[in-house]
């Protein structure tokens, strides 16, 4: 059984025995990454644009984008403080890097991130891994929250709430216009927008897909924060659009069926599997990286 398993399996027992847990903070993660020869993340749209229109269109997308003032958290948002050592930064770092070795066996740029509930931290792992993604040398990075029901990603970064993905989608405003730039070089933002009781229709529009086609060759990456993906079926229809799927659950919260089902849900697609929130019992110090299926526990060859 994986760490990941064994973590929300113990962390069931515990809570049978205890009337109460401590809330964890959400600043320690575990990566566990699904790498097989059957795991095969679909390849992304092949989109042909010469190199001057994309230097062309990357001009336009500098000079049209908002700018605004993001005021984040800086015990939340790791990056944005200037220091090099605080404590969780070397575990997005390893993230990183779990994704660009993932990226080395399949196209993957677009990066849908969810949870299995709400209030597991996925939108804290959405922005704190945009950042660590941007501080590479030349990278452009893109954050989408398309969490139209519950919007957090713009309240993390501490951004404006609007115009956003939902006015793309309902057709009253381009894609240039909705994107936000903020104090971080090469860091983007679409915020969420107007809340929507009901965006599964407007997710299934087909504008969805528009919009990743357009702006994919402007990124390196394109990471979208989605709905909970028990809950409601929003992040299903948006894990079609993406090249792959990161699930973040929560230690000592996540019940191990709920974080299985949504497992399931997800199938091939899924990339990896983020633990927020552990303990900082020297086993889970550091992410741990394991194939499905390996006994032993170590990195895939």
């Amino acid at each position: 059984m994986s760490r990941i398993h064994e973590a929300l399996k113990k962390a069931e027992q515990e809570r049978a025995t205890s009337e109460s847990i401590p809330q964890m903070v959400a600043d320690q993660v575990v990566l566990e990454a699904i790498a097989s020869s059957e795991n095969v993340v679909p390849a992304r749209s092949a989109i042909s644009a010469s190199a001057a229109v994309a230097a062309t269109t990357s001009d336009i997308l500098v000079a049209r984008s908002r700018r605004t003032e993001w005021r984040p958290n800086p015990k939340t948002m790791l990056f944005f403080s200037g220091e090099e050592h605080l404590y969780g930064m070397e575990e997005f770092r390893t993230l990183r890097s779990r994704l660009y070795q993932a990226r080395e066996k399949h196209p993957l740029s677009k990066v849908l991130v969810t949870s299995p509930l709400p209030k597991e931290g996925k939108s804290f792992v959405t922005a704190n891994l945009g950042q660590v993604l941007v501080r590479q040398q030349g990278k452009r990075v893109l954050l989408i929250d398309a969490d139209l029901r519950n919007p957090h990603l713009h309240s993390t970064l501490g951004a404006e709430s609007g115009p956003g993905l939902s006015e793309f989608l309902k057709g009253e405003m381009d894609e240039f216009t909705i994107i936000q730039s903020g104090p971080m070089e090469n860091l983007f933002l679409i915020p969420a927008g107007t809340r929507n009781e009901n965006p599964a229709e407007l997710v299934a529009s087909g504008r969805m897909s528009t919009l990743l086609h357009r702006l994919e060759p402007l990124f390196d990456w394109i990471i979208v924060d989605s709905p909970p993906a028990v809950a409601v079926s929003d992040a299903a229809l948006l894990a079609k659009y993406c090249d792959g799927v990161i699930m973040v659950v929560r230690s000592n919260a996540t019940p191990f069926d709920i974080a299985q089902r949504a497992r399931q849900e997800f199938g091939d697609n899924l990339v990896g599997v983020v633990l927020n929130g552990i303990d900082t019992l020297p086993e889970y110090s550091q992410y741990y990286y394991t194939a499905y299926g390996n006994p032993n526990g170590k990195d895939p060859a």
